[in-house]
């Protein structure tokens, strides 16, 4: 019986070696963090102490970051990956994955999605403290603050102080809605967990011009005011 105990904890020390040397470019597929849109253009060291170059989530950069896998997470089924931007202040969160959901905790980051959301002239997005979880093809948690910066003029509209607003579900959508100071100016970001995303920017004003400038840019009158969709994926 000492025997076979012992042959079972020098398995299992073994097998924690074997893990514990994973290299980090092999564990973000391994626990199916790239089947999630994380990527990187290089990733270096171990899952605990590693390093993502130029990583992305889909088509958005998020930059150089530092990457370690969490231990205890791993006992209740989860694979939680901390992010840190190696630049102080710059990206910080988490991307947690189990068999049957994912999500991310605790994210606060400056994103530059200008080319994604074209033609909105919508740069930046802010993120302070935003956690969201997917489960079964649906948004089961979200919460914290984001805010768009816009680039420019919009149709002879100026947003300098941009938009925001707080994170929530949304049926199976995680749902973003921004608006102006003003709320004359509404965007709403859906998120849905197949990778999909739509963004619709809807525009309210009395002013005949500038219902026209929003039309001859794409727009469309709708009852509710002028709008305009993008749909994509990741």
């Amino acid at each position: 019986m000492r025997r076979r105990r012992w042959a079972v904890v020098l398995a299992a020390a073994f097998a924690l070696a074997l893990v514990a040397l994973l290299p980090m470019r092999l564990a973000l597929d391994a626990f199916g963090f790239a089947s999630r849109g994380l990527s990187a253009r290089e990733a270096t060291g171990s899952l605990w102490l590693g390093a993502l170059q130029e990583a992305q989530v889909g088509p958005v950069p998020l930059g150089d970051l530092r990457a370690r896998l969490n231990f205890w997470p791993l006992f209740l089924g989860r694979a939680r990956l901390s992010l840190a931007g190696a630049d102080e202040g710059r990206f910080k969160g988490a991307v947690t994955v189990t068999r049957h959901s994912f999500g991310f905790d605790d994210v606060s980051a400056r994103l530059r999605v200008g080319a994604l959301l074209s033609p909105l002239a919508i740069s930046t997005i802010d993120f302070d403290d935003v956690s969201a979880g997917f489960a079964s093809g649906r948004c089961t948690r979200g919460e914290g603050r984001v805010r768009a910066a816009v680039a420019g003029e919009l149709a002879g509209l100026r947003l300098a102080s941009g938009l925001g607003g707080e994170v929530r579900c949304a049926g199976e959508a995680l749902l973003l809605p921004l608006a102006s100071r003003s709320g004359m100016e509404r965007l709403d970001i859906r998120l849905l967990p197949d990778g999909r995303y739509q963004v619709r920017l809807l525009v309210r004003t009395a002013d005949e011009a500038v219902r026209g400038r929003l039309l001859a840019a794409g727009f469309r009158a709708t009852p509710q005011g002028s709008v305009m969709q993008v749909d994509g994926a990741f």
